[in-house]
């Protein structure tokens, strides 16, 4: 590694996300920030009551802590580290929230607990928690474009990675931390940040995201008091980058820096599942509804996916609900017996059914390298292709890497989404209040009214 192309690539990224302002900020990625928090709204309050969530609630209540923010849907309130870790945990529990490729993981889940915690607690505007959100967001994927694809391929989880480092950005954003403190704040984060692969499909994945949460937060909090770490953590030897990588890129790590939103590349899920998998989904049931096909008519299913997909989400023969959604096979299954994909389909029931598993034999996966993401060398887009009974072959392409062009029809989807995830948990009225505060937060006065909104019923009457 030539380190001195990496010079000074902390502070660079450290300065840009510091200096970023709501006022500056174009109305895209305003209305982009709200469409996340939106989202993240809605996962975190169906993944609120998950069995992993549960134990985590327990385990603070039995350490105790001061009350100082609230846990979305229990309302319980504990202290800001654990507050950031349980509402990280809940809100990937589900594995539905979103997704941003350059970063390689899930952008929202790890910073906007740990941003919420604080923003209640200091009585942020809703314009502060946006500009803060958008500049946790940056640095994530500005380290995700410097690390990527070597830090992923290794085995890295990059939610509970990077995402450590956008949570301290976003606290250290909305303290209002000097350049020095962004610094050592990040180092503290680099120090802390972990996530294995290994753990997909099991609890410890939604655990990455409320450890980055939590760490996150603490490292700025520490930051702030005058904790003091390597100032330069993604450059120097024995440093993040050259630990975690064999294919570090600082020249795309800084391209377009303090011009381009990385929140402009944010994708979100409408299947309950690795988003590995959604191309699989998407190709299967446009086949199905296209040709009317039922589980009699195929003889086999053949997905050519990309290659990094066979390492993420390839369990051959998932046994709990968590694996199923980290199966091609199964997903693949699932859609072509029906349309549901909704959380609501995935559970161990489910994944031992033996029409499932009878589907999901007749699926063969493979991976491919050609069409290569843009600076990656990752192949992307998946082919589905269905043998019928009678030797047809069906065959759609599907490539979900796009972002939404139409931010408004995004909108509608997501308040859809939102409006089936939260109703159950916090009623009617409560999910229409907590999705029109959402819809305008730039204009919300203090984000401790905002979170107030987003605890169930039974919890709010107390």
């Amino acid at each position: 590694m030539d380190n001195s192309v990496l010079d000074e690539v902390t502070a660079a990224i450290a300065r840009s996300a510091r200096s970023i302002r709501y006022e500056q900020l174009p109305d895209d990625v305003v209305f982009l920030a709200r469409q996340c928090a939106l989202d993240w709204f809605g996962v975190a309050l169906a993944g609120a009551d998950e069995p992993l969530a549960r134990i985590l609630r327990d385990e603070a209540a039995e350490a105790g802590g001061n009350p100082q923010a609230t846990l979305v849907g229990s309302g319980t309130r504990t202290s800001l580290q654990q507050a950031a870790l349980i509402n990280g945990a809940a809100s990937h529990a589900l594995d539905f929230d979103d997704v941003q490729m350059t970063m390689s993981g899930h952008p929202s889940v790890p910073v906007i607990p740990a941003l919420l915690a604080l923003a209640e607690q200091r009585g942020a505007s809703g314009r502060d928690f946006i500009a803060s959100f958008v500049a946790g967001f940056e640095v994530e994927c500005r380290i995700g474009a410097l690390v990527m694809p070597g830090h992923y391929t290794a085995g890295w989880h990059a939610t509970g990675t990077l995402g450590t480092f956008g949570a301290a950005a976003a606290c250290a954003h909305l303290m209002g931390l000097t350049e020095e403190q962004w610094l050592h704040a990040l180092g503290i984060a680099g120090a802390q940040a972990a996530g294995l692969k290994s753990m997909f499909g099991t609890m410890c994945k939604p655990l990455h995201a409320g450890k980055a949460a939590s760490n996150g937060l603490f490292a700025a909090q520490l930051a702030a008091r005058g904790f003091t770490s390597n100032p330069g953590v993604l450059e120097v030897p024995q440093g993040f980058t050259t630990t975690q990588t064999t294919t570090p890129n600082p020249g795309r790590a800084l391209q377009g820096l303090g011009e381009e939103y990385a929140i402009r590349g944010v994708l979100f899920k409408y299947h309950a599942a690795c988003y590995g998998t959604h191309e699989t989904i998407e190709g299967v049931l446009r086949l199905r509804r296209k040709h009317g096909l039922k589980a009699a008519d195929v003889r086999q299913i053949r997905l050519t996916v990309p290659a990094g997909n066979l390492a993420m989400c390839n369990i051959q023969e998932p046994t709990t609900a968590l694996e199923g959604k980290f199966s091609l096979r199964f997903t693949a299954a699932l859609a072509l017996a029906g349309d549901d994909t909704s959380e609501a389909a995935f559970t161990d029931a489910a994944v031992r059914e033996p029409a499932l598993v009878s589907l999901g034999g007749r699926v063969v996966v493979e991976g491919r390298t050609d069409r290569a993401r843009a600076g990656t060398g990752i192949g992307s887009g998946t082919d589905v292709t269905i043998t019928t009974a009678d030797g047809t072959e069906l065959r759609e392409f599907v490539n979900l890497e796009t972002p939404a062009d139409d931010l408004s029809m995004q909108w509608e989807r997501l308040e859809a989404k939102f409006l089936s995830l939260a109703t159950p948990v916090l009623g009617g009225s409560r999910a229409a209040w907590l999705r029109d505060r959402v819809s305008s937060l730039e204009d919300q006065a203090s984000m401790a009214d905002v979170v107030q909104m987003a605890v169930a019923r039974e919890a709010a009457a107390v």
